[in-house]
């Protein structure tokens, strides 16, 4: 990671031209070929039986990102990603709950950059599928084996950078795409996707009541460093610290975020589906209440989330009963994974095959 005090207008708008080269290169390759197209769609589909590395190692040799696609970045710090694991397994309930209260309808908010999510039509009309594929990517790359060599976390990285790149292509050659909203899935708005994974989780847990540590916060926004790195992430898009991170957080919400048709529509496919499957006692008015909290009303507004204000009563309810969860010992943190993955398998199980 490169040391900068300060993200500039200049730095993000050179990033917005910019996608994934080596994976961009790849794909053009792979795409000229229908055999080898046909290769490449079976291995990320499952279709091959296995996503194992040296499948696509052995079939695509020479690509530098598939071949060095289990190298950590010389920064990356062993400890502090087993300690970000365990921070996760301690929360992973809750933190998989933001990720459609607050991180998803975050990312919607950057106009330029969700023109991609709508203009694919998956997120609108195959919902619940995309989202359990979001889902699981996560439960993937925190587990805590996920970085080791019997995890999953590198494979499951390496078929997200291949994908992102493939949507590039498949949008650029759409004719749809105005080149003013930048490139498609560019360099800034895989740096905001990020911090909305692990900043903006970070926040989010604070705001609903959780005691969270410095060092659970640096050590969870460690993991979502190295995953954004071996995502095809520039490393100077990369935060050194939480102050970066909030740095950088504030020039893209600035620069990006508005208010759009289309991110109104994916937020309005987003809580349809949460509503839609609310199992709970919470109401409507409940859920979507706790958003506008989480969002802060500026941003619920540019996406038309509305309901009445959450009271504060249920608020201070939710906050107290949060805080003594977090001060509750958490047992062991690799069988709190499993029961919560496995438990979240249980739901859907017929979305969550690869493909």
């Amino acid at each position: 990671m490169l040391n900068h005090n300060l993200y500039s207008n200049e730095l993000l708008d050179r990033k917005r031209l910019l996608g994934d080269a080596q994976a961009d290169e790849f794909i053009r390759y792979v795409f000229s070929d229908p055999a080898k197209k046909k290769q490449l769609q079976d291995w990320m589909s499952g279709a091959s039986g296995t996503l194992h590395l040296n499948l696509i190692q052995d079939t695509f040799p020479g690509f530098a990102f598939i071949d060095k696609a289990t190298e950590l970045p010389t920064w990356a710090q062993p400890r502090l990603m087993k300690t970000g694991a365990v921070f996760f397994a301690q929360h992973s309930e809750i933190i998989m709950s933001l990720l459609g209260l607050l991180s998803l309808p975050y990312c919607y908010n950057a106009a330029n950059g969700a023109m991609v999510l709508y203009l694919s039509e998956l997120i609108r009309k195959q919902t619940t599928k995309r989202l359990f594929d979001t889902a699981v990517f996560v439960w993937e790359v925190m587990g805590p084996d996920a970085f080791s060599k019997n995890g999953s976390a590198f494979e499951e990285i390496l078929k997200v950078r291949i994908m992102h790149a493939a949507v590039r292509y498949y949008t650029l050659q759409s004719g749809k795409w105005n080149d003013s909203w930048g490139l498609p899935i560019n360099q800034e708005d895989m740096a905001g996707t990020n911090l909305s994974f692990s900043l903006i989780v970070i926040r989010g847990l604070r705001m609903l009541g959780y005691s969270v540590s410095q060092e659970d916060q640096v050590a969870f926004m460690h993991i979502w460093a190295v995953v954004g790195y071996l995502s095809g992430l520039d490393e100077d898009l990369i935060p050194e610290n939480s102050k970066m991170a909030q740095q950088l957080n504030i020039i893209i919400k600035r620069r990006q975020f508005s208010v759009s048709v289309h991110g109104r529509e994916l937020a309005q496919s987003l809580t349809n589906h949460i509503l839609s499957v609310n199992k709970s006692s919470a109401t409507a008015n409940d859920i979507l209440g706790l958003m506008r909290y989480l969002l802060g009303k500026e941003v619920a507004d540019m996406l038309a989330i509305n309901a009445p204000e959450l009271p504060l009563y249920k608020l201070k309810l939710i906050k107290t009963l949060n805080l003594l969860k977090s001060l509750k010992p958490h047992g062991d943190a690799k069988k709190n994974y499993r029961t919560a993955y496995a438990a979240f398998k249980t739901q859907k199980p017929e979305l969550i095959k690869r493909g």
